[in-house]
């Protein structure tokens, strides 16, 4: 017996899988449940009724007869009340009895010494030995083949390697025909190329939300998510209808953050099911093995049963051998079921024909074209997600068995199939949950005092950031799929843009407030490619910074895009790889101002085009593995910053070149590997910020000294074991830093001639004591003397004025060696100033 539950649970089964059934598998189900009630219908006829009646046909032998050999064991009267007929022959019949039927009033047919268990005894030996094999077990035999033809047509339907392929499809499939997003999706599609068409946009719009609002009012609670789809689709595909009701809003205009997640969830799913069924093609070929098999036993069944039909007969001679028993060596037998059994199997022919029929025609379906091929063509066609890929394999073949159920289905799944699909559906969710007020709270103050809003690793820009129009400096990081909107063209105070692997895409309304309105612009990229086409488009703007990949292999790429078009760009910054200067720089370098080059590492070969560049003011060529300074550098006559940290240089012979650089006035070296300075330097009269630190130089010529205009010599971390008294001279002097180097005493004239000092680093050197002269520098605001040897501070170091706590950077213990009268004013000082600071 089979339970309620058991009953429920194959029911349920049938009526998942039926998406996956055409019609010519639900066609071959019926033919074989009727082949079932036929074979039952017949094998229940055959028990419940007699099978066989059998007659002796010739005369009964003489020797043989029971009056004249007499055999206790044979003979048939058992009882002496039941007189025994003698058999007679035929031509002298009883005179006593009359045939009342008979014309003449004589007697006809044969009159027989057999009884009734003679007559059964006979009937069921002649059954088996007379009665053809197939008309006994005809019905047990049908019932077998129909039973292994439902179970063959069902078998890719459990085997392990398809079942569960099938039945994740089945369930994907299920879930995204009732996911809200689906419906939002192809609703707005509708309303976007409805929108595109000449002539109709507005009504055909205005007709979708009608048919969205009216689908919403019909559905009640208990109507199934699938029918509800249905109808929305079957109202879509039918013509527009007037109606002067004006159409309700939709309800799945905006999703829920559980919806939300649940679609993004299934776009996963889909990601991962295509993968997995797209390397294999298991499902399609049991289904085609399957369906070979059901022709074949089509072949088969009628092969061999249309050659046992003419045996099916009402009437058998038979001759079992048991003349010793009864007399008789012939008997003609009539089968009672044979014309019922023959209508029958004719019944049962024609359905196997009919469903072979339908066999062959699913095996010209399979093979007329590929169906481990599947396009989207359709739904490409139809709709405005042109992205949907073709799929192969299992994958393909699915859908084109679940296209024969209803084609609505694959139409719904190549929503989660399409990458533009689940772009908006991320948009949804990422505006959902960044809210204006979330964005508020992210917002923050630079260096500069500018309000700046910083977004990392989010699936989209949300569309609360374009609704602030006092927001300065915005930072996209790590956003691949980031989009500018028209309403960025709101923002009416943005004059900063970061762009950190992020390949924005700008709408055309965008691209003209940037264009005319954005005045610096960072990009960090991997590869070239990433770099927006539309950088190079903005006219208005003055800063430009590169930073990516940008080695010899795709230098090429940076000059095929023009920079004719950046015409007030004043500053560009290029922080890669590069081994020679771009020549996209020649097209710009007539009004560049400033120019950095940051290498990290590669060497900078080539500078031929800096000559070009002659309004540059700032030149910046950092960790370029560069030898000497560059002779390029000499033609800049409107130069006045020279940066050449982080290369290789060991002699500045060539500084002497520097005297035409008439505006130089900063000179930084830093990080090289600088032994000497050369007598030439005086040359350079100009100079008022030196940066020497990092080096290896032992001590300073005179000719440093000679530049009266330095306001900034930066020695730090070199190996300088004196530092001359000439520095005196440097009266101009207001930063000074000689901190790792290995002074053990310093000069008088630095305090009494450089009065100007406001920072004086002095830290990591040898220094046991500290000249009293310190507290001349009336102006001194910031002194580091950590890490000497210092026993104590002078008293003086209190007289300097500017001098607070907080720029008096030494070890605890020394400041207590301070007398108490100057401890009290350096705190006075600090507390005096602590409201200035807030």
């Amino acid at each position: 017996m089979f339970t309620l539950s058991e009953l429920a649970s194959l029911s349920e089964a049938h009526t998942t899988h039926r998406i996956l059934k055409p019609w010519w598998d639900v066609f071959m189900e019926y033919l074989v449940f009727a082949m079932l009630m036929v074979s039952i219908f017949s094998g229940t006829l055959l028990i419940s009724n007699e099978q066989v009646v059998c007659l002796p046909m010739d005369q009964a032998d003489p020797a043989n007869d029971s009056s004249s050999t007499p055999n206790p064991t044979l003979t048939p009267q058992t009882t002496p009340d039941i007189p025994t007929p003698t058999p007679t022959p035929d031509t002298n019949p009883p005179k006593n009895t009359a045939d009342p039927l008979s014309p003449h009033g004589k007697e006809r047919g044969r009159p027989t010494n057999l009884d009734y268990q003679q007559y059964v005894y006979i009937s069921q030996v002649c059954y088996h030995m007379a009665l053809p094999w197939y008309s006994r077990y005809f019905p047990y035999m049908a019932l077998i083949h129909s039973l292994i033809l439902l179970v063959s047509s069902n078998f890719w339907f459990k085997f392990p390697k398809t079942s569960s392929k099938v039945e994740h499809f089945i369930g994907i499939l299920g879930k995204c025909f009732e996911s809200p997003w689906t419906s939002k999706a192809l609703s707005e599609t509708a309303c976007e190329d409805s929108s595109e068409a000449s002539g109709g946009a507005r009504r055909r719009c205005s007709t979708s939300s009608t048919v969205r609002g009216r689908a919403s009012e019909e559905w009640s609670p208990g109507t199934p998510l699938l029918a509800r789809a249905g109808s929305i689709f079957s109202n879509l595909g039918s013509p527009p209808k007037e109606s002067p009701v004006p159409a309700a809003p939709s309800s799945t205009a905006i999703l829920d953050r559980k919806d939300g997640e649940q679609a993004k969830a299934l776009f996963e799913k889909v990601r991962k099911f295509r993968q997995h069924t797209e390397d294999t093609d298991h499902v399609y070929r049991v289904y085609v093995c399957q369906t070979v098999f059901k022709v074949l036993k089509f072949l088969l069944i009628v092969g061999y049963t249309s050659t046992f039909v003419d045996s099916i007969s009402f009437e058998h001679v038979c001759r079992p051998q048991i003349r010793f028993l009864t007399g008789y060596s012939r008997f003609f037998c009539t089968h009672s079921m044979a014309f019922m059994l023959r209508k029958l199997l004719l019944s049962y022919l024609l359905l196997v024909s009919v469903y072979g029929l339908i066999g062959v025609y699913t095996l010209f379906w399979i093979f007329r074209r590929s169906l481990r091929q599947y396009s989207f063509e359709k739904v490409r066609e139809e709709s405005s997600i042109r992205d949907v890929p073709d799929v192969r394999n299992d994958f393909a073949f699915l859908l084109h068995m679940a296209d024969q159920y209803d084609q609505l289905y694959s139409k719904r799944f190549a929503v989660f199939l399409s990458e533009v699909s689940e772009h908006r559906l991320l948009e949804e969710n990422l505006n959902h949950e960044w809210g204006y007020d979330k964005l508020r709270q992210h917002v923050t103050r630079d260096a500069l005092g500018r309000t700046e809003l910083r977004l990392s690793t989010l699936s989209g820009v949300p569309k609360a950031v374009f609704e602030m129009p006092d927001l300065q400096v915005l930072k996209l990081e790590l956003i691949p799929e980031a989009r500018l909107p028209a309403k960025l063209s709101q923002m009416s105070s943005l004059c900063e843009l970061h762009l950190c692997h992020c390949p924005a895409k700008v709408e055309p309304l965008a691209f003209n407030f940037l264009r005319d309105r954005l005045r610096s612009l960072h990009v960090r990229f991997t590869d070239v490619g990433e770099i927006p086409p539309w950088v190079y488009s903005l006219r208005a703007l003055e800063e430009l910074s590169l930073t990516g990949n940008l080695s010899s292999d795709n230098n090429r790429a940076i000059g095929l895009e023009s920079l004719r078009e950046l015409r007030g760009l004043k500053s560009l910054s290029l922080k890669s790889n590069l081994t020679k200067i771009p020549s996209g720089l020649v097209e710009v370098a007539g009004h560049l101002t400033r120019l950095s080059v940051r290498n990290d590492g590669t060497r900078l070969l080539v500078l031929n085009n800096l000559k070009r560049a002659g309004n540059l003011s700032e030149l910046e060529l950092l960790q370029c593995q560069l030898e000497r300074i560059p002779h390029a550098v000499f033609s800049l006559t409107a130069l006045r910053s020279l940066d050449l940290r982080g290369n290789s240089i060991r002699s500045v012979e060539e500084v002497v070149s520097l005297q035409h650089l008439r505006g130089l006035a900063c000179l930084r070296l830093c990080h090289n590997q600088i032994a000497a300075l050369p007598a030439t330097l005086c040359m350079v009269r100009k100079l008022e910020q030196l940066c020497l630190s990092h080096n290896l130089l032992q001590s300073l010529p005179p000719a440093l000294f000679t530049l009266k205009k330095l306001r900034h010599l930066d020695l730090a971390y070199n190996l300088l074991a004196t530092l001359p008294g000439e520095i005196g001279e440097l009266e101009l002097l207001s930063f000074l830093s000689v901190s790792g180097n290995k002074l053990e005493a310093l000069p008088g004239e630095l305090f009494r001639r450089c009065a100007r000092l406001r920072t004086l680093s002095l830290a990591n050197n040898s220094l046991t004591s500290l000249p009293p002269e310190v507290g001349l520098l009336s102006q001194l605001s910031y002194l580091d003397l950590r890490g000497n040897g210092l026993e104590r501070l002078p008293v003086e170091v209190g007289s300097c004025g500017a001098l607070k706590k907080e720029g008096l950077r030494v070890e605890d213990r020394l400041f207590n060696t301070l007398p108490s009268e100057a401890k009290e004013r350096l705190q006075l000082l600090l507390r005096s100033d602590l409201p200035t600071s807030l």
